[in-house]
């Protein structure tokens, strides 16, 4: 079983390979995720790489293999099965639950995770609306769109936000932006780089261009749920620069053809989540 800190590892290059146009990891943002200098993280990379967890290229950046995309995948639904525990049944709010997760993930085991899933009747998403992987690698993916762009008049529903950080999900509450909520883009200014949105209570609220890249949102009559599935070496999350979700679908252990997309540029700069 691979040990807190290479978990920590393959769950930052996890997130960070889909973030990148080469979907590789730079190794400089590897470091930066997990808190440590580059010469660190090329140290450990080269483990993972000898242990066939990772492919690594000198001057070059890092990728998972297939076996690493399903431990990242494991990875990922322990913490995001406990932060839907901890905020459906013991009620924490959405904006603690995550240093929460980082902290049991490690030590949940395999039997606790599926009474977990159980219990919680199969989610497919956590609080925040990241995908939870099924036990068998496969990722419903629904057809989201960054908010920042869609056109003045859409009417949407918030369905993910990949800024993580607490002081956002706090703002994102207190402005009545949370996951299901309804909206409607009401203005656009691109040289103030705002946009100001109506909630379904009919308040009125203006947020930067760069707090809307971190929101996908479902637009339409759809209710943006899909029968689609990613496998683990796929891209279980849509792109939050083009909002584009990829049409494969797999299971654990597939080649991999592109390394997946996680969360966005607030969350690669903290410890490594999921997200």
């Amino acid at each position: 079983m691979p040990t807190e800190t290479v978990e920590n590892y393959i769950k930052a290059i996890y997130i960070l390979a889909g973030e990148s146009p080469t979907r590789e990891a730079a190794m400089s943002r590897v470091a930066q995720a997990v808190g440590v200098t580059t010469g660190t993280a090329t140290s450990m990379v080269k483990r993972l790489a000898h242990a066939k967890l990772a492919k690594y290229e000198r001057f070059g950046g890092v990728r998972l293999t297939a076996a690493g995309s399903r431990a990242a995948l494991d990875i990922l639904r322990r913490h995001r099965l406990v932060e839907t525990f901890l905020v459906r049944t013991l009620k924490l709010d959405w904006s603690v639950v995550h240093d929460e997760a980082e902290r049991l993930e490690h030590a949940i085991s395999p039997l606790v995770l599926d009474a977990l899933d159980r219990h919680l009747g199969h989610p497919t998403t956590d609080p925040h609306g990241d995908p939870i992987p099924r036990a068998d690698g496969l990722i419903a993916e629904p057809d989201l769109r960054p908010l920042h762009a869609c056109p003045v008049g859409t009417h949407a529903r918030l369905a993910r936000t990949l800024d993580q950080r607490q002081e956002a999900l706090r703002f994102l509450r207190e402005a009545g932006l949370e996951i299901d909520s309804h909206l409607t883009i009401r203005a656009v200014e691109p040289g103030a780089e705002t946009m100001t949105l109506g909630n379904s209570a009919g308040r009125v609220v203006v947020i930067s261009l760069h707090a809307a890249r971190s929101i996908l949102v479902h637009v339409g009559a759809s209710d943006g749920h899909s029968s689609r599935s990613a496998s683990t070496t796929g891209l279980p999350s849509p792109d939050p620069r083009t909002g584009r979700t990829p049409r494969r679908r797999g299971r654990l252990g597939a080649n991999p053809q592109r390394s997946p997309v996680n969360a966005d540029k607030n969350r690669s700069k903290r410890r490594p989540r999921d997200a």
